[in-house]
């Protein structure tokens, strides 16, 4: 995996693996993070963002059983995840395949909170609460790209460089199908299934992380069971 990110746990999980734990009790940041929280907000907003904020998901525990993922997920205000350290929050990422194994790229636009005006893979999005995180996937899949896989698996769980959490699954489409983007997308392309075949603008965290889920488990590193706290 890359360097800037920590592999935790290694699937691939179908949904019937994974277990998801909901707390009813809402995560409560203390008052500097909050209004850091606020602050970010409305300068996302300020940019043209129609974001307003919510509840999603953080990730109060995990751990392997066997041949199963179990997720201890908690109500956290989404805004969080926008700060630059100490972030709370799990976040699903799907990375999207033709039948004949092409990737789905997209640029996004530039009002967006992450990655605004680059090339991304797939489709991702905040854990809503009492979704279990394949769901998440499908969803933002229905809403991003109109499209629902033929086949789904979460293949991670990672910890990015900000101290977030990602749930990373792999998507893989019917033959024929089409995909229609949504308004987070300035434009779209089907990158070849070769990586070394990829554009220029395919950066390298792209190109690490389409290597990482075309590797079978046992060439990567497995996560030990463990926890974390936001």
């Amino acid at each position: 995996m890359a360097s800037d990110r920590t592999l935790l746990a290694r699937g691939p999980w179908d949904e019937s693996k994974v277990v998801v734990r909901w707390f009813e009790r809402p995560y409560e940041p203390d008052a500097r993070a909050s209004q850091a929280a606020d602050a970010v907000l409305a300068e996302l907003r300020a940019r043209g963002s129609p974001s307003h904020d919510g509840y999603a998901a953080a990730l109060v525990g995990w751990r392997v059983e066997g041949d199963r993922l179990v997720l201890d997920l908690q109500p956290a205000r989404w805004s969080l995840r926008l700060l630059d350290q100490g972030a709370v929050g799990v976040s699903a990422s799907c990375v999207v395949r033709s039948a004949d194994g092409r990737w789905l790229a997209g640029r996004r636009a530039p009002w967006l909170a992450s990655w605004p005006g680059r090339w991304a893979l797939g489709a991702a999005g905040a854990i809503e609460v009492g979704e279990h995180p394949l769901e998440t996937m499908r969803r933002e899949l229905a809403e991003e790209w109109s499209v629902q896989p033929q086949r789904l698996a979460l293949e991670a769980l990672v910890r990015l460089p900000s101290g977030a959490l990602l749930l990373l699954g792999q998507a893989w489409l019917a033959e024929g199908a089409e995909v229609v983007p949504d308004a987070e997308h300035e434009g779209y392309a089907w990158w070849p299934r070769a990586v070394e075949e990829w554009p220029p603008e395919a950066h390298q965290p792209l190109r690490l992380m389409a290597r990482f889920v075309s590797e079978p488990a046992s060439a990567s590193a497995t996560g030990a069971s463990a926890g974390a706290k936001p």
